[in-house]
């Protein structure tokens, strides 16, 4: 089944506005078992918006539209509409007294304008918005929803009303299924090439495979389609056994919006220890990944941020002539500040970060990307060095992220460290 995409706004083409509706569209469908062909963005020209949807009506079997239902003179998507289907629109009153109680009880004044916000195609099915005023529509018959361009609102019409829709429009689509591995330390195409390697046996019309890199990783997403779900789930279990034997260290998690933070969280929980970070480079990057999880405060004992020398050797310790001979950016700073944060902290764990992020600094010895990264527990001490790129911003989130790669790696027993960095010891 054939699924199209249009958002409509000026404001998308400029860029002023980034388009994660489209994303996010795409992503629930394709979860769903739709194969979202094509995604067209266009500006508020009624032309355009009605050749868009002329040709999606034609080529797919469900098309979602959205954006222009507002109440300002550039919403014009409504109008479009009536013109395209030969229909005229009527106000709904549920619609329209839903907006006033709203309205009344955040205290803003009604406007005439707003009226429009209850018109509706003579046409359609409404799928009230309880995220927002502007209903979506829904037109039986030729699989079309059309809804507001404000992402809550979207989000909202697209769980509650328009995904219970398409299970009952296409009950065929019952039988996909979904799974997600969640990777990290490894570069996507040494995954591929040198760790799961040829993976045609285990593809076909019924099973897709997607590479989805991000900051923090790698998220492999694997679909499947048979008769019903169950069986969907029984086709896929040898393709995922495949990729657990090949690329378990690397997974920190199976679940789709699971985050390397709140895995390492948890793994400090179980463990029953406690970890204080200190940071350079990263201008607590580490801390603020660690602190984003609620609850965090059971095992974060705090962080340092020690940015200048002068602030190393008075929070830290760090020795005034391993400094001097060495510089900031090097093993043996790395080693004291972790050492000296666990134990003046009482922390179980520590984690350092320091190095050159950029883009100015670097020297032809420590170019800009060069890192250092220390740990320390007990029985367990050592550095390791970054080579990273010139962007800023960046190496500051890659430094952090692979910091608490280093820290879920050792507490689950994981010999190896991330993209196959090599310790270097006292």
């Amino acid at each position: 089944m054939i699924a199209h995409v249009i958002t409509i706004g000026t404001e998308l083409l400029i860029g002023d506005t980034v388009n994660t509706n489209a994303t996010w569209i795409g992503l629930l469908l394709t979860e769903r078992g739709l194969k979202c062909e094509k995604v067209i963005t266009i500006g508020d020209e009624p032309d355009q918006i009605i050749d868009a949807l002329d040709q999606s009506l034609k080529q797919a079997n469900l098309t979602i539209m959205t954006g222009g239902l507002g109440p300002t003179h550039d919403d014009i998507t409504k109008k479009c509409l009536a013109s395209y289907f030969g229909v005229k629109m009527k106000r709904h009153e549920p619609t329209l007294q839903y907006i006033q109680d709203s309205f009344k009880k955040r205290n803003i004044t009604f406007s005439r304008s707003n009226y429009g916000q209850a018109d509706i195609l003579e046409n359609c099915d409404v799928m009230p918005n309880k995220a927002g005023t502007a209903p979506g529509m829904w037109f039986p018959g030729h699989n079309l929803a059309v809804l507001p361009g404000v992402p809550s609102e979207m989000k909202y019409l697209m769980k509650h009303e328009v995904a219970p829709r398409i299970k009952s429009t296409f009950p065929k689509l019952a039988g996909s299924y979904t799974r997600y591995f969640q990777l990290t330390g490894i570069g996507e195409s040494t995954l591929s090439d040198l760790n799961l390697k040829e993976v045609s046996d285990y593809l076909n019309d019924q099973v897709d495979l997607a590479f989805l890199p991000h900051t923090s990783g790698i998220t492999l997403r694997i679909t499947s389609r048979a008769k019903n779900r169950d069986e969907a789930k029984k086709r896929v279990r040898p393709f995922e056994d495949h990729i657990r034997r090949k690329a378990g260290e690397f997974i920190y998690s199976e679940e789709k919006d699971e985050e390397l933070n709140l895995v390492v969280g948890r793994l400090l929980t179980e463990n029953n220890r406690t970890l204080v970070t200190a940071e350079s480079c990263t201008g607590g990057f580490v801390a603020n990944y660690i602190t984003d999880v609620d609850g965090s405060s059971s095992y974060f004992n705090g962080g340092i941020l020690a940015y200048s020398n002068a602030m190393k050797i008075k929070l830290l310790g760090v020795s005034e002539n391993i400094l001097k001979k060495y510089g900031a950016v090097s093993k043996p700073v790395a080693l004291q500040m972790a050492k000296a944060a666990a134990k003046n902290h009482d922390s179980d764990i520590s984690i350092s970060t320091t190095g050159i992020a950029g883009p100015g600094g670097g020297t032809a010895s420590k170019p800009v990307g060069t890192v250092w990264v220390g740990y320390w527990s007990k029985g367990d001490h050592f550095a390791v060095k970054l080579d990273l790129n010139k962007g800023r911003m960046l190496n500051k989130e890659r430094t952090a992220i692979i910091a608490l790669d280093i820290i879920r790696r050792k507490l689950n027993g994981i010999e190896n460290l991330p993209y196959g960095l090599q310790p270097e010891f006292p």
